[in-house]
């Protein structure tokens, strides 16, 4: 075929995509392993020497350099004028997963003209916090980072290496033994919050072992590592490397968690059993992971769908582990809202569990699936997604005293999305720019991806028109550069803030300083607090 005819294919091939990506509304892993760290080009395979060929600074390998950094950032922060020395009881932070202020902006236009207006007027519930700011996505070795190095950053307050979760710069990706290594391992704010007697949890989209969430109890060197099976796959020893899944359930501070709401059945199961969803497990160890938590946890309650998490009376649990797929979650759009709950409803019934500790709490919310359709170059998934993550935002704002309740909203990295060419106010952001064409006459779209599975040229590699592709819900966006999938963005991202101490989430920071900022308003930790702030004044 010649090449010209196989990129003419491509409008048949978007189909397929978006059908493989979508079909059933299961939504499918993106990530590859060979594309983030650089293997796919260098062609090297799971070497335990540098096999990224990235470049880490030997500095940045020690812990202690961004512990001083954040303390820098914090002290430049206390220096001005503090309008109040109040303490967080409660901290809730969300994490819009591959969320750029382009995302943002479509989400906010496309809320407004979801109530009929022209749609850039409007706001998204969390953009309304008073204070707002940009975070440093950078990780270690990668100028544009992944989300297991992004949560290592704003969960356990280090920067590390892509691909490596809860462990220093020092470890190599696939390195098991630098990856055991105590003087490697992190903590996280989680963590820090368990040591002051505050109760903690986490909420995702995605899976209970996919990166971002695996930010607050993982170490490991392969963010993939999420059941034995997995290691083993990498050629790695399951036995001397422990997988993500059983850290959750055996380990500190996996096995204190009081809330645990995902994906991911399948990762906690033996392949001998079919889950809840009427999948085989995906643990070759013939380990039933769910039935160790319950063994740990008298009173833990296992629930694997909408009903039964609704109809749960929290204060009779110990603690919830919630598994509503097999694997990822499904798409808002998609999923069978009598079968799997909303984000917010998620939300909600973690804060109520969580609420009955009198020291307070420390929960993490995690809109995932943004990223996935940005990844998959569907925006309107995509922005669908974010909208699911204001909601939450919105009710858990509600459900909390602005006094006493921290709340802090950010991203771990961006999307090459972008919205660009003149459309006049009240253009559907989901369609064409209708009031500018390219030097052939042809309109573009308004949103426009870097990278992705479709450009949507002819038989001559000339643009085809798109008003009958693009406007579904469900369309690819056009990109430029010819990817399976779209890829990550460097840029800054944003970090909204409102409760106690929320004042500091201001200016450009590291990313990895805001799990200190967090520890300062909620008196956690080893480093400054507000709470020494003020015996100090008194």
């Amino acid at each position: 075929m010649h090449f010209s005819q196989r990129r003419w294919l491509h409008p048949i091939v978007l189909f397929l995509l978006a059908f493989v990506g979508t079909a059933l509304g299961r939504v499918q892993e993106v990530h590859n392993v060979l594309e983030l760290t650089g293997q796919k080009a260098s062609k090297l395979r799971f070497s335990t020497d540098v096999a990224t060929g990235k470049y880490t600074p030997p500095e940045e390998m020690d812990p202690q350099f961004w512990y001083k950094l954040a303390d820098e950032e914090i002290a430049k922060r206390l220096q001005l004028p503090q309008p109040n020395s109040d303490k967080a009881k409660n901290v809730i932070m969300f994490l819009g997963d591959g969320m750029p202020l382009s995302t943002v902006t479509a989400a906010r236009i496309l809320k407004g003209q979801r109530q009929g207006n022209t749609g850039e007027e409007s706001s998204l519930s969390f953009e309304k916090f008073p204070y707002s700011g940009l975070s440093r996505t950078y990780c270690a070795n990668a100028q544009v980072p992944d989300s297991a190095c992004t949560a290592t950053a704003y969960l356990c307050g280090v920067k590390t290496n892509i691909i490596s979760i809860g462990v220093s710069a020092a470890v190599n990706f696939n390195n098991c033994t630098a990856s055991q290594d105590p003087a490697n391992r992190l903590t996280s704010i989680a963590e820090w919050s368990q040591n002051a007697g505050k109760s903690t949890g986490f909420v995702t989209t995605t899976t209970l072992t996919h990166a971002s969430p695996s930010g607050a109890y993982a170490k490991t060197a392969n963010r993939m590592w999420q059941c034995d099976t997995d290691v083993t796959s990498y050629g790695v020893d399951a036995s001397t490397c422990i997988d993500m899944a059983t850290q959750l359930v055996t380990q500190t501070p996996g096995k204190n968690f009081e809330v645990m709401f995902g994906g991911g059945m399948g990762k906690f199961l033996p392949k001998t059993i079919k889950d809840s969803h009427g999948k085989a497990g995906e643990r070759s160890d013939g380990v039933n992971l769910l039935s160790r938590w319950q063994g740990i946890h008298d009173k833990g309650v296992l629930v694997t769908n909408r009903k039964q998490l609704l109809n749960l009376d929290v204060s009779a649990a110990s603690s919830i582990i919630g598994t509503f797929q097999s694997g990822l979650m499904d798409f808002h759009m998609d999923a069978d809202p009598t079968y799997q709950p909303t984000l917010s409803e998620l939300t909600e019934v973690a804060i109520k569990k969580l609420s009955h500790n009198e020291n307070g709490y420390f929960v993490f919310i995690e809109g995932g699936l943004i990223d996935y359709g940005n990844h998959y170059t569907q925006a309107g998934y995509a922005l669908d997604e974010a909208l699911e993550f204001e909601k939450a935002i919105q009710l858990a704002r509600a459900m909390t005293n602005i006094s006493d309740t921290l709340i802090v909203v950010t991203a771990d990295h961006g999307h090459a999305m972008s919205i660009a060419g003149y459309p006049g106010r009240g253009t559907p952001i989901l369609g064409l720019n209708q009031h500018d064409t390219d030097i052939n006459g042809v309109k573009y779209s308004v949103l426009n991806y870097a990278a992705g599975p479709n450009q949507y040229p002819d038989e001559h590699g000339q643009r085809i028109p798109l008003d009958d592709i693009l406007g579904p819900d469900d369309a690819i966006s056009p990109s430029y550069i010819d990817k399976e999938i779209g890829v990550h963005s460097g840029e800054d991202v944003g970090i909204w803030a409102s409760g106690p101490q929320s004042h500091l989430f201001t200016g450009v920071m590291q990313q990895s300083t805001i799990p200190h900022l967090v520890a300062y308003a909620s008196c956690v930790g080893s480093g400054k607090q507000v709470c020494e702030s003020s015996r100090r004044k008194t």
